[in-house]
């Protein structure tokens, strides 16, 4: 497939954040020219909000008034850019209108919805509006998507970014700091908060926010409950013996629920080569063999493997080889980011719109200028058949002081958007 232009919107905040960064790397990877709107950076500004000690009808108008100068912001970004994809992760800041008007005007939309269908429920209002719709379960959401205007759908797992999710070596410090036996990521659920309850007894640390509260795991939390940063979560999976991977609910009677979705960190300490003990999902035989996982289905066999795994180092490294292995193979963002722009295509006709196919060095320039531009596409990793349009953006993301060649290149891009406007 042609190298795109694919404008990704994180959202303001939440689990889909990392996710987007990563999709956004792995797009950079596949030679794709991505802008990244940084939604981000609108939290603040939108969380301050709250301070007005204003009535609750006056803060929700404030609010949604808010996120409708975001989407604007989104729909300038997309006039400058001229993607040939918007991609929206869950939760991003773009609202009906929003996407009522990209339809409009032609620009292909799809949304990676990394969240359970069946807690949040706004998707059944944004669905209909994005092209592609893309999800990490199957079976009922399909039907019900389909139910309120969805056709394209596509079973799109989540994964790990390769050059992210490494194995490491840590300093003896860093494993003192973030070295266990057994330790868990992430936030503290119901389920969790009952189940983890019965480990006190090993060398345990818990990871995350949301464990406030609970005067048996207190001591076993660390930073206080802080949020821990990615750079952080890597180190935490480098150093422990057995990463603990029970995925969340609000259930408390069914602690191993055997729930259908895969979490993000299932993909990430297997791309680690850190070893896991996960609760066995419905979708899970679709992205790994028995070998490749250590899993377990109720809490008596949970407490069994980890003492069982604990006694058994050589094990825990070959199910970390195998797990590793097949997530570089199968299960990174750069494989779920081809998957998703050839299912557009065979589902959108004719995307992706051709551009022009003219070369720069279609037209005869003197031999110290054409040897300038060959080494700027060399430095810029562009084709020599690049558009005069995807360079600009090229030149544009650079950092550091533009060249003499670069600011001619700007100006003549300034000069011709000025002309066509006659």
């Amino acid at each position: 497939m042609d190298k795109l232009r694919i404008l990704v919107i994180l959202p303001l905040y939440g689990g889909s954040l990392p996710i987007g960064r990563s999709v956004a790397t792995a797009l950079r990877e596949e030679g794709h020219f991505v802008e990244v709107f940084e939604a981000p950076d609108f939290y603040p500004a939108y969380t301050s909000l709250n301070n007005l000690k204003v009535t609750t009808d006056r803060l929700d108008y404030l609010q949604n008034s808010f996120l409708n100068v975001i989407s604007q912001s989104v729909l300038a970004k997309v006039e400058t850019f001229e993607p040939d994809m918007v991609l929206s992760m869950a939760q991003a800041p773009l609202n009906r209108q929003a996407l009522k008007r990209l339809r409009r005007d032609g620009v292909v939309t799809a949304m990676w919805f990394v969240e359970d269908y069946r807690l949040f429920t706004y998707w059944k209002a944004f669905a209909p509006l994005y092209d592609v719709f893309a999800v990490i379960q199957k079976g009922q959401f399909f039907d019900d998507l389909e139910a309120v205007g969805q056709p394209n759908i596509l079973y799109l797992p989540l994964a790990a970014q390769p050059d992210f999710h490494k194995p490491i070596d840590l300093s003896a410090a860093e494993q003192r700091k973030f070295g266990s036996d057994i330790s868990f990521m992430g936030a503290g659920y119901p389920n969790r908060r009952i189940a983890f309850r019965e480990l006190v007894k090993f060398n345990f640390k818990i990871w995350g926010t949301e464990w406030e509260g609970d005067h048996v795991l207190e001591p076993l939390v660390q930073l206080k409950g802080a949020r821990v940063s990615s750079e952080e979560c890597v180190r935490i999976f480098n150093a422990t013996a057995i990463n603990l991977n029970l995925h969340s609910s609000v259930q408390t009677d069914n602690l191993v629920t055997g729930g259908d979705f895969i979490n993000p960190r299932t993909f990430e300490l297997a791309a680690c080569g850190a070893f896991q003990l996960v609760d066995k999902r419905g979708l899970m035989d679709d992205a790994f063999d028995d070998d490749e996982l250590a899993t377990f289905t109720n809490m008596p066999e949970f407490i069994e493997k980890i003492e069982y795994f604990l006694n058994n180092p050589d094990e825990r490294k070959e199910y970390a080889a195998r797990s590793r292995k097949r997530v570089l193979h199968d299960h990174t963002y750069a494989k779920r980011m081809h998957t998703l722009m050839e299912f557009t295509a065979s589902r959108i006709p004719g995307w992706p719109t051709p551009r022009s196919a003219s070369s720069l060095f279609d037209t005869d320039y003197p031999p110290e200028l054409e040897r300038d531009i060959r080494n700027l596409l060399g430095q810029l990793g562009l084709p020599e058949n690049v558009s005069f349009e995807d360079l600009v953006w090229a030149v544009r993301q650079q950092q550091g002081k533009l060249s003499d060649l670069d600011t001619a290149i700007l100006f003549l891009d300034e000069w011709q958007k000025l002309y066509k406007s006659r």
